[in-house]
């Protein structure tokens, strides 16, 4: 089997400077460019600056809640990424988190399962040309037609954790998009995607440091962890994976407020699956797993703990560096 080796852009430098980077990228042998929106840029503006930077990369978005876009804004941003990439955009859809959703941009996070369901099966008419009238359990459309359809239909990737929500990734979207999950825990994912059908797409987020010394990359990784596995969707996801014996003293001490005493509990052996890291061909590697287990796309996103340089760790993990 071939695999799609990502990178997660932007890096920190302005965004109108990082054409030479991505150009750089294509030629270090990167097959795609994954982006993200949570504090940073939007999902969308990376990529149409790298479609014109970068024309042999393929671009994703990993991911674009559900909730903080209406249907229609939606159907046109995918719209435009597809007349800015033909044939090389995929679309990443989810629920997210109640922190991004309600937290940050005051939208209540209700039914997350419902609305991303609801907005994958409208994108699906809408992206046809298709003029859509009707009424969703999360929303109502009420005669939208999309003036500029895609020369080339998206495929429409789903952000999972648990079951639910990948089973709906492999039936009705194209796949799935992961994170925060060891190469193991691949294993544990996969079949429910694969229950839609074979040849589904599974991208992974995965974090990785290239740095060799391990305690300065774990003490950075365990604030990363807590940050995140400490959100609802997050730490019920570990909970199903079977983590609850070496999380439960994380959660508690993070519940009381002890943030030190919560980072003191998490222990090395789950920052070691987690987060990848170490000298970059042990990265390689690693990362090399999660493709074993079934991951199609790796998209790495580097974690520069112990001030390494990202760029420089990029390079070191591409494919050229194989």
């Amino acid at each position: 089997m071939s695999y799609r080796y990502g990178i997660t852009v932007p890096f920190d430098t302005p965004l109108n400077q990082q054409r030479d980077l991505y150009r750089e990228f294509a030629d270090l042998g990167y097959t795609d460019l994954w982006s993200s929106e949570a504090d940073g840029t939007d999902g969308f503006t990376p990529l149409i600056l790298a479609s014109q930077w970068a024309p042999e990369l393929r671009l994703g978005v990993a991911i674009i809640p559900a909730f903080t876009r209406g249907p229609a804004l939606m159907a046109q941003h995918i719209a435009s990424m597809c007349e800015a990439a033909p044939g090389r955009f995929v679309m990443g859809i989810g629920s997210s988190s109640n922190v991004i959703v309600e937290h940050w941009n005051g939208i209540p996070f209700e039914e997350p399962y419902k609305r991303t369901r609801d907005m994958v099966r409208f994108l699906r008419a809408a992206l046809t040309g298709e003029k859509v009238s009707q009424e969703f359990d999360e929303f109502e459309v009420k005669g939208f037609t999309l003036r500029r359809v895609p020369p080339t239909q998206p495929p429409i990737l789903i952000a999972a954790l648990r079951a639910g929500m990948l089973r709906l990734a492999g039936r009705e979207g194209d796949g799935a998009i992961i994170n925060w999950l060891s190469a193991d825990d691949v294993a544990t994912v996969k079949p429910y995607v694969e229950e839609g059908g074979p040849d589904k797409e599974i991208v992974a987020r995965i974090f990785c440091c290239p740095n060799p010394d391990a305690e300065i990359v774990r003490a950075g990784a365990k604030r990363a962890i807590a940050a995140y596995l400490n959100v609802p969707v997050y730490a019920d996801f570990h909970r199903w994976l079977g983590r609850s014996d070496d999380l439960d003293g994380m959660w508690s001490a993070w519940s009381d407020g002890e943030r030190k005493a919560a980072l003191d509990a998490i222990p090395d052996h789950v920052v070691d699956e987690l987060i990848v890291h170490g000298h970059p061909e042990e990265c390689r590697e690693h990362i090399d797993r999660y493709h074993e287990m079934g991951v199609t796309t790796s998209t790495v996103s580097i974690m520069p703990f112990g001030d390494i340089d990202p760029v420089q760790a990029a390079r070191d993990l591409a494919p050229a560096a194989r």
